[in-house]
């Protein structure tokens, strides 16, 4: 269960530091910067960590689809970025990824 909590702070991180990478400006802005670097490590240690006893194809499939879900989610908040109905479809794909995974493959670590 400890590395579920470690995937799920890397995939936390991993969109704040994705969310503050558009916030800097091209790295014009220091804090958002900093939150950048600080936050991409914090994710990499993290993913770092489950990668233990988590499959690292297992551990990825879910940290950067889950993280794409996550910041399309920033996106429509924060910067009013609508997805289209492509998109929409790209991401409802996505998910039913994640689940499957999670749900049917005997490669995953529960």
């Amino acid at each position: 269960m400890k590395n579920w909590i470690f995937l799920l702070i890397a995939i936390v991180s991993e969109t704040i530091a994705t969310s503050a990478l558009k916030s800097s400006e091209g790295f014009s802005k220091v804090l958002p910067g900093i939150v950048v670097v600080a936050g991409y490590a914090v994710a990499f240690y993290f993913l770092s960590l489950t990668l233990k006893t988590i499959p690292v194809g297992i551990a990825y499939a879910i940290w950067s689809g889950v993280g794409i879900v996550l910041i399309t989610m920033v996106g429509i908040i924060i910067y009013k970025q609508i997805p289209d109905l492509p998109g929409i479809i790209g991401i409802l794909l996505i998910i039913s990824g994640v689940i499957v995974i999670n749900v049917f493959s005997k490669i995953s670590a529960h």
